[in-house]
């Protein structure tokens, strides 16, 4: 029996027309006009991710305002991290078990109520507040996420899987940059209240695009006797471990988004750059313009990567690895910056590099991964990345509160890049000499 792993690398080896190249912003349109379901899939995307950014800008703002503490914020990022450490583990096994068009659209209608409660955490005593929603709509996210990336291979032939995937992170990107800026506006102008309600309608209207969407139902799975392991998921948890265990490419791809994440505590220093480091004459107001650089600099980065190095499975396992220092160089330059414009260049050409890790491992994971595994795989992905992303959060908060000067703690994030970018690095030697 042909591995199905495969069967997609001998049809990805075939020469494709130029219009699938990952790397042609045309190639995005062309997919978008003849692939009518997942152009409804990816709108859905479109529209809750802009929203999730009003609701991050907001909230972070709204921290900074009431406690004033960088912990504060981090402890926000820690609680919106945790779920997917402690649930995406049954999120995966739900997703391999279930309809998944069922799973997101009732995850998108949850949410919509859920961030709603928000205003009502206007006061620092009712800070906790923001911690609790921060979780629980994190946790709904959860069991989203490995549902949703488990589709996108539904909904593409093999050789749309590099396009769609650039379209998925340049989106995302570009969304972070708009949903961003319009979010820092929105707040300063309308009120963070504002904000939260623009999230909460997003949620609605990617629901109802979702449910239009004919996605198949969930992988045929192997019949076994009835038990509490097989009732309760377990026997699926061990069986994707196996998976995982058993096909070492996988593996190590599952560790690259987390290689970025031992340096994730950037995510709070951007905030504390924007609303103290560069605050002038006691205001702040400027981590907007850096998530927006984030963004832009994300939605650059895939697409630039493909035409050096070509949308081969070798050329993006390269890129990957240089994409590690890339983030290290920037952030060294980000953490001697005079001023908000220099440091607005180095956040964009240091998310240049996140976004090559993130779309590439994606990418080759959706060619190499069999079906029937995708919702617990991407879920493991998920778990192992927000349980680093979450203790770097939670250390770089520690250090701020304790003193820490915020370039130190900079610096000292920028050269962990290089650890993971040395592995991986080596990793691809060892690939050549097998290879050879």
């Amino acid at each position: 029996m042909s591995d199905p792993s495969q069967e997609r690398s001998s049809v990805a080896g075939k020469k494709r027309p130029s219009s699938l190249s990952g790397g042609s912003p045309r190639a995005y349109l062309g997919l978008l006009r003849a692939n009518p379901s997942y152009r409804r899939f990816w709108s859905a995307g479109v529209i809750s991710q802009a929203g999730d950014w009003f609701n991050y800008i907001a909230i972070f703002v709204l921290l900074s305002r009431l406690t004033g503490s960088g912990e504060a914020v981090s402890w926000f990022l820690i609680a919106k991290f945790l779920p997917s450490a402690l649930l995406g583990p049954l999120a995966g096994v739900v997703a391999d078990r279930f309809r998944r068009k069922s799973i997101l659209v009732s995850c998108d209608l949850c949410r919509a109520a859920l961030v709603l409660c928000y205003l009502l955490a206007g006061r620092l005593e009712m800070v906790w507040l923001i911690y609790l929603l921060a979780f629980v709509q994190e946790s709904l996210w959860t069991f989203s996420h490995p549902a949703r990336q488990a589709s996108i291979p539904d909904l593409c032939r093999p050789e749309e899987l590099n396009v769609a995937n650039g379209l998925s992170g340049s989106t995302w990107s570009i969304m972070l940059a708009m949903g961003a800026a319009l979010g820092g506006f929105v707040t300063a102008v309308f009120g963070w209240q504002t904000a939260i309600m623009i999230d909460a309608g997003s949620f609605l209207v990617s629901a109802g695009l979702l449910s239009g969407v004919p996605l198949p139902m969930a992988p045929h799975r192997r019949k076994g006797p009835l038990s509490l392991a097989r009732l309760t998921g377990l026997a699926d948890l061990v069986e994707g471990l196996r998976y995982v265990l058993a096909h070492r490419r996988v593996a190590a791809l599952l560790m690259v988004k987390s290689g970025w994440a031992l340096s994730g505590g950037i995510l709070v220093m951007l905030t504390v750059f924007g609303e103290q480091v560069f605050a002038h004459g006691g205001r702040g107001g400027l981590s907007g313009v850096l998530y927006s650089m984030r963004g832009l600099g994300a939605a650059v980065g895939p697409i630039l990567a493909w035409r050096l190095f070509g949308d081969s499975r070798q050329g993006m396992r390269r890129a990957i690895g240089l994409a590690f220092f890339i983030s290290s160089l920037a952030y060294l330059l980000f953490s001697q910056a005079p001023g908000i414009v220099t440091a607005a260049l180095c956040v964009f050409l240091g998310h240049v590099g996140g976004a090559i890790q993130w779309v590439f491992s994606t990418t080759l994971l959706h060619h190499r991964v069999e079906a029937r595994f995708r919702g617990r795989v991407f879920a493991a992905e998920m778990t192992l990345l927000t349980l680093v992303l979450s203790l770097s959060s939670w250390l770089t908060g520690l250090s701020l509160d304790r003193g820490a000067d915020p370039r130190t703690i900079v610096l000292c994030l920028a050269l962990l890049f290089l650890l993971p970018g040395t592995l991986w690095i080596l990793y691809l030697g060892r690939l050549r000499a097998g290879r050879s």
